[in-house]
């Protein structure tokens, strides 16, 4: 048998011996390489970006929401039988041990002012809880105090967005904005977040107090109300197996009897955050996949050209048998034509790809992402496709009769 060094010499001069049709031939593969590159890049690129917006939201995060009310036949939606109290939040902290953190949330849009400068933003009652579970630093400044959220005091911690509209180049420290015609001395500043998944400028917001939001700038119905809870479980797998415990102490500290409803909605983040991950994973292996479509377009042209070259090298192979060639030595021949063509279409593809990957990094808003296993697979995919189309042609070649092959005109 023919050393595959020989036989892959022989392919490559009989590649480079019709380079025009050679590059047609690998083009199919080239352009099926890019593709997937391109394709599985977008899809890791959106898994990534989902990830990092999920993140700024928090991790393993749950929020309890008041329950919905009925007024005359007509159902309100979530939240509007306000229900929820700080210490409902409190209470889930200390007795729940799933749980780890537990914040209250009171918002509200609200008019800041500075000087003759004025911000409509969403102003939320908290504590610093809420800045722990949500992983958010300052960039300068402090958090609340102990004192502050005791002493309902009006001191305010600002999102960057907010800084940038009223102060401009200022630095806000120690200055006084106007929340509701009311004077709040600014303490901190919040490090930038950007948007999140959803569009909304996350540092877009104006931080207070939860009690003095309850006491001086939000009105609430009942003492101690809060909007929601926010409440960071100890890992993914407690956002699930915790909520009945939730449920459980939430029905008996709002007085609910067997037979009434639950006046309070829990929502798990963790499990959003999870089906948008695997709707992401399905988007990336779903791109992948039409785009391979045009690999195996390449492997038919493969074989469609190498069929060819098979019919015009009939006395070549007439000759190779008569001087003593076995069938697998034509086999190898020719199969090492395909494979060559599709590994040079699968490298030069790989290059495309990631030039296209840059170039659309510079013309479009798509997060792009290449991970070196979206570079492999395609190149050893291109490799399998030259085996698999080029071994019928091969297997044909090695069927000629010498006779008849030296004959054929």
């Amino acid at each position: 048998m023919i050393e595959l060094k020989t036989i892959t010499k022989i392919a490559i001069r009989a590649i480079r011996a019709n380079k025009m049709r050679s590059s047609l031939t690998s083009l199919g593969i080239i352009i099926g390489v890019a593709a997937v590159i391109v394709m599985l890049a977008i899809g890791h690129g959106a898994q990534i970006s989902i990830q990092e917006d999920m993140r700024t939201m928090g991790s393993n995060l749950m929020i309890v929401r008041s329950g919905t009310s009925t007024s005359g036949g007509a159902r309100g939606g979530r939240g509007s039988l306000p229900t929820m109290k700080a210490a409902d939040g409190d209470a889930i902290q200390e007795k729940i041990a799933k749980v780890r953190l537990a914040a209250p949330v009171l918002e509200q849009t609200s008019q800041i002012v500075y000087g003759n400068a004025n911000w409509a933003t969403s102003t939320t009652g908290t504590d610093n809880r809420y800045f722990e579970i949500k992983d958010w630093a300052l960039d300068y400044g402090r958090n609340f105090s102990e004192s502050d959220i005791k002493n309902a005091a009006k001191v305010t911690v600002l999102g960057k967005t907010v800084v940038t509209e009223l102060f401009g180049d200022v630095d806000p420290l120690e200055k006084t904005v106007r929340i509701k015609g009311m004077p709040f001395t600014v303490i901190g500043v919040l490090q930038k977040r950007g948007e999140n998944g959803m569009g909304m400028d996350q540092d877009d917001a104006v931080f207070i107090p939860i009690t003095t939001a309850q006491k001086k700038v939000i009105g609430i119905t009942f003492p101690d109300q809060v909007n929601m809870i926010m409440l960071q479980a100890v890992d993914g797998e407690a956002t699930y197996s915790s909520q009945d415990d939730i449920a459980q102490l939430l029905r008996q500290r709002h007085n609910l009897g067997t037979n009434k409803e639950n006046d309070f909605v829990i929502m798990n983040l963790t499990q959003m955050q999870e089906m948008m991950e695997s709707s992401t994973q399905i988007l990336t292996v779903l791109l992948g996949s039409i785009a391979s479509i045009s690999l195996l377009v390449g492997g038919i042209g493969i074989m469609n050209i190498m069929l060819v070259s098979v019919t015009e090298r009939t006395r070549e192979i007439g000759i190779r048998m008569a001087i003593g060639a076995k069938a697998w030595d034509i086999r190898w021949q020719f199969l090492m034509e395909a494979i060559v063509l599709s590994l040079i279409g699968g490298l030069v593809g790989i290059v495309t790809g990631l030039v296209g990957v840059e170039v659309m990094k510079l013309f479009t808003t798509f997060t792009l992402k290449i991970a070196w296993a979206y570079v492999v697979i395609p190149f050893v995919f291109s490799g399998l496709v030259g085996v698999m189309f080029g071994f019928y042609p091969a297997y044909k070649a090695s069927l000629l009769n010498p006779i008849n092959a030296l004959r054929y005109e």
